[in-house]
């Protein structure tokens, strides 16, 4: 996957998250997941931005972990979410799931890689 794939991917999923988010209700459970989860599902790209500008390996390693962390946050949000049933929509909340998955899988394998490389050097 090159670069601007997966950083293409990051933009798509937070457009994703935003239109999840627009569809929550207007209620005080609503507003907390909605602030909650534009934050940590557009953040992501955020710090993957910053990755690639990493002063060092180890830099670029620990930004890399925040955009991880962020993911799963999001991750955990989305299931909040689905369980209670709070979007009208389940159709497209799955599709941002099954993308926050696999993304959260890349940034765990990129994590990793980089990590070796970092200790093979």
């Amino acid at each position: 996957m090159r670069k601007h794939d997966l950083e293409d991917r990051l933009i798509n999923f937070a457009v994703l998250i935003i239109g999840v988010t627009c569809q929550l209700p207007n209620n005080t459970v609503g507003k907390h997941l909605r602030g909650q989860l534009v934050r940590s599902g557009t953040s992501s790209a955020l710090n993957y931005g910053e990755a690639q500008s990493g002063e060092s390996r180890k830099d670029f390693i620990h930004k890399m972990k925040i955009a991880l962390k962020e993911l799963r946050e999001t991750y955990i949000g989305l299931k909040i979410i689905q369980k209670a049933k709070l979007i009208n929509q389940p159709e497209k909340l799955e599709i941002t799931l099954l993308e926050n998955d696999e993304l959260i899988s890349i940034f765990v394998k990129s994590v990793e890689t980089a990590q070796k490389n970092l200790n093979n050097k």
